[in-house]
């Protein structure tokens, strides 16, 4: 269950819940900084069913799984290539072809499909598979499919969006991503590339490389010869990722029905814990239904990740046949600015100081004119709170509960705004060269809640005196959305509410850095740069030091509110009496082939 990298979320911060956290939280209590709400749920990471497994059930049944989503899913199978967590929820079964186990902190231990091995002195990582590695198609992984991602990520006619500057501590990676290299020779192979070792060569050692998720070292496995003649730049639409893929987990898939379902059954080459069910499907389910399709008992769960909301709980906890397990979640929703563009020439991003949203004073009085404490109040029944930085609790290590983030200020807004020349013209204010400002706000469709929550917003803004709309005259289809603010220019959407699923370390290079392709309000800045960097540096391998240097990043981007918190919340779902082994603990990771069956209808 454990992720590689960041991912993007269908749906509004108000609205979002993403895929694993750390198990130490599990019971945390977290409040806003503003002291509007102060209690959140609590609930537990398993599910102790106690009932005894029902062989016939688990050997012939069928496991289904709602996966909450407004718009069908994309279907790339390969996480190298995924952007959004709905792809990853829908095949999930796989295993997400993850290389390594982790504890319930997300650090790296034995005895996962590889071992890692971190050597500071000689700078190097080495990963070695274990003897009985294979795909779901019977052919071994080796070497050279722990290295392919990489080749994959920083080819510059990719379309994978996980590429971070991080990575250009490899030696001979940087060379590779500008097309001066056809190789990355950073990487050797003590047995050769269909052996089971490689060896990864860094300029430097960082501490994050100690845990799952992150930015140096990738997580997961390519199959090099399933793929290797397809190019890099068409590989997400090919047959071998969207209708074929194989896969190193427990289940592999029999079937993809396009943006609809994906049918999963035993891997038989599957390494690890034999799976128990032998059928599995994951169907799409729009919020509008998802709460009816559980009372009326169709899904067994809701995928671990899947996107719900706050109404949905105060529907769903009572739900009789059903337990509520959860955690504080892996993710937040922000407001993000368009501050920029991205340059494909020098594969970065470029602050553009004449943009519409460039002066920072307007930025943050659009924060302070928001009333996100009441929405939250009001629509979060316990699992979404304001949020007060762009790190989340769950890293309760680094999080920086001091910080105010942007609690409602009208006051302060309008005073903002005057100091900065935004003057009132009639009902709405100027830019300060005295023409007109209109500002396009980027929003997601969703529930109704969800719409509630975008006209309070535009509400508040007018209050201001600032002539905020949305893009497209409504909300947008998320396909849509996400198309128009990924691109390298855009000037169709000037602040948008999005969220994000993160990895399970914390350093957000791969987000909000020069390089990320994920960075699409394209804010760059020396100071964002120098902070990321050091939380990776020679002196953060002492824990205080970087501890440190978190909260002072946290400190600096609220101020620049460039990317500006809006809420964190609870990843909860529901479950099935019937299901048995269910646990969202990180140190679970066996969590699909864990699950067993106690009936063979649902309770």
């Amino acid at each position: 269950m454990q992720g590689s990298k960041a991912k993007k979320i269908a749906v509004t911060a108000a609205a979002m819940l993403a895929a694993v956290t750390l198990g130490a939280c599990s019971s945390c209590r977290y409040s806003s900084s503003s002291s509007t709400i102060t209690t959140q749920v609590k609930l537990k990471t398993p599910y102790n069913n106690t009932g005894k497994t029902n062989q016939t059930a688990t050997k012939n049944g069928t496991l289904k799984v709602a996966e909450p989503n407004d718009s069908p899913f994309e279907g790339i199978s390969d996480t190298v290539l995924q952007d959004n967590q709905e792809d990853a929820d829908v095949f999930s079964p796989s295993g997400a072809d993850n290389l390594f186990n982790v504890d319930k902190n997300y650090k790296v231990i034995k005895g996962g499909l590889a071992n890692l091995k971190l050597d500071r002195k000689a700078k190097t990582a080495t990963i070695t598979l274990r003897k009985n590695a294979k795909w779901s198609n019977g052919m071994p992984v080796t070497a050279k499919d722990i290295e392919y991602p990489y080749e994959v990520i920083a080819n510059p006619q990719t379309t994978s969006q996980q590429y971070s500057s991080d990575f250009n501590a490899i030696e001979g990676m940087a060379a590779y991503h500008s097309g001066k290299a056809k190789t990355i020779s950073g990487f050797s192979y003590p047995d050769g590339q269909s052996g089971r070792v490689a060896v990864i060569h860094f300029s430097r050692m960082a501490p994050s490389m100690q845990y799952a998720g992150n930015t140096f070292i990738w997580q997961t496995v390519e199959p090099y010869e399933y793929i290797k003649n397809v190019p890099i730049s068409k590989l997400a639409s090919s047959e071998q990722v969207r209708k074929k893929p194989i896969f190193t987990g427990p289940y592999k898939l029999d079937k993809v029905v396009e943006g609809e379902s994906t049918s999963w059954s035993p891997n038989k080459y599957y390494w690890g814990k034999k799976p128990q069910i032998k059928h599995i499907v994951i169907n799409v389910v729009s919020s509008s239904n998802i709460d009816k399709a559980i009372q009326s008992k169709k899904y067994d769960f809701i995928i671990p990740g899947g996107v719900m909301h706050g109404t949905d709980y105060k529907e769903l906890k009572n739900t009789k046949g059903y337990q509520i397990v959860g955690q504080p979640a892996l993710s937040y929703g922000y407001f993000g600015f368009n501050v920029g563009h991205y340059d494909t020439k020098a594969q970065k991003n470029v602050m553009d100081k004449n943009s519409k949203m460039a002066n920072v004073k307007l930025r943050q009085a659009m924060m302070y004119a928001l009333n996100l404490d009441q929405l939250n109040k009001k629509f979060g029944n316990g699992v979404t709170w304001r949020a007060n930085t762009l790190i989340p609790p769950i890293f309760s290590k680094y999080y920086d509960k001091s910080a105010k983030g942007y609690p409602l200020n009208i006051k302060k807004a309008n005073q903002l705004l005057d100091e900065a020349g935004y003057k009132k013209k009639g009902k709405w204010r100027v830019q300060p060269n005295g023409k007109k400002l209109t500002i396009y706000f980027g929003a997601m469709q969703g529930t109704s809640t969800q719409e509630a929550e975008y006209q309070d917003y535009l509400q508040q803004w007018h209050k201001i005196g600032l002539h905020v709309v949305f893009a497209t005259g409504k909300p947008m289809e998320m396909n849509s959305f996400y198309d128009t603010v990924q691109k390298p220019k855009q000037s169709k959407i000037d602040v948008y509410d999005a969220a994000w699923s993160l990895s399970s370390e914390p350093t957000p290079t791969g987000i909000y850095g020069t390089t990320a392709t994920y960075n699409m309000g394209h804010f760059v800045s020396k100071e964002n740069t120098k902070l990321m960097n050091e939380m990776n540096g020679s002196k953060s391998w002492n824990t205080a030091y970087r501890v440190k240097i978190f909260k002072q990043w946290q400190q600096y981007m609220n101020k620049q509110a460039a990317y500006a918190p809006d809420n964190f919340s609870y990843n909860w779902e529901p479950v099935n009496k019937r299901v048995k082994g269910f646990d969202v603990s990180p140190a679970n990771n066996e969590f699909w082939s864990n699950l067993s069956l106690t009936s063979s209808n649902m309770k």
